[in-house]
């Protein structure tokens, strides 16, 4: 999957999901600012998850947040491989 295809993949998943348009330029802007400790702080990674929910307009439940915070932390997924964590999200 290159870069261009998780972009769309991303703006199609939230659409379809959500039913919610957000663009490229939203999606790169709050990307941009991903590191991997921010998957790796329980703190950083509620708040990028609020971010998104913030940009698409659909609020996340707390216990929400917790099953998100939770999966990425026991996936034991690579922080450095966002890849991964994007489908692992899109299955959602």
């Amino acid at each position: 999957m290159s870069g261009k295809d998780i972009s769309k993949d991303v703006l199609n998943a939230v659409k379809k999901k959500a039913g919610k348009n957000v663009s490229e330029k939203d999606i790169h802007k709050l990307a941009s600012g991903v590191k991997p400790s921010t998957i790796q702080s329980e703190k950083q990674l509620r708040q990028l998850i609020k971010q998104v929910s913030s940009m698409v307009k659909v609020p996340v439940s707390e216990s929400t947040v917790n099953e998100i915070v939770n999966a990425v932390q026991k996936s034991g997924m690579n922080p450095n491989n966002m890849e991964q964590l994007m489908k692992m999200m899109m299955k959602k």
